[in-house]
């Protein structure tokens, strides 16, 4: 189980969601589900335009999915990610703060996630 709250100009206020921990759905997903409009073209990984910077609500250990590959490369594309951050996440065992919503999936944990609204910018 897993409150997400969701922080952009183009909302009003944050707006938190109970998210299902272990449900295989995205986080655009689950955002589409509450009408909270991140944007997205590809829902695919390759595109970029459903970038959100995610960051820990709890004192739990952060335990969100590693990167898919799809999301590395489209992520060091934009220039989001550098490889000593991709390097750092895989050694560690600790996801980056820059994600494609179409690719993250949540888990047992609450998490806040920025998105600008416009697609492919923070």
């Amino acid at each position: 189980m897993a409150n997400v709250t969701f922080s952009s100009p183009l909302l009003t206020k944050d707006v938190t969601v109970y998210a299902v921990a272990g449900d295989t759905h995205t986080l655009l997903k689950i955002a589409q589900k509450n009408k909270i409009p991140i944007p997205f073209e590809c829902e695919d990984g390759d595109c970029g335009s459903c970038v959100i910077e995610v960051s820990e609500l709890s004192n739990k250990p952060f335990m969100a999915q590693d990167l898919t590959e799809k999301e590395r490369a489209t992520l060091l594309a934009a220039g989001k990610l550098s490889k000593e951050q991709i390097q750092e996440a895989e050694v560690n065992d600790r996801p980056p703060p820059y994600r494609l919503a179409c690719q993250y999936i949540v888990r047992h944990e609450d998490v806040l996630v920025k998105f600008s609204g416009e697609p492919g910018v923070v």
